[in-house]
């Protein structure tokens, strides 16, 4: 258990930390789950129409340290490749 001040205060500020993460990471998914369950329906239109919203959180999970900026790459990267390829079928 920490003892100093600093120690105490540390661990004050990564539980904060700690939440600001999770919630960022929640609705990232959440907006990438809109993204992916409109196209395994084969709905291109809605999931174009949800595909900025998910970009954006997962721009904004990047930003914020939650996620890395390669993983954030790697992810939209999936959903574009994804919505390109109902476009093909």
């Amino acid at each position: 258990m920490a003892t100093s001040l600093s120690a105490k205060k540390r661990i004050r500020q990564n539980e904060t930390s700690r939440l600001a993460n999770k919630s960022k990471k929640s609705a990232m998914k959440s907006a990438m789950k809109r993204v992916l369950g409109a196209i395994e329906e084969n709905d291109a239109k809605a999931a174009q129409a949800a595909l900025p919203q998910a970009m954006k959180m997962i721009d904004k999970a990047a930003h914020g340290g939650a996620i890395h900026a390669n993983t954030a790459s790697r992810r939209k990267s999936r959903l574009s490749r994804a919505i390109a390829s109902l476009a093909v079928k």
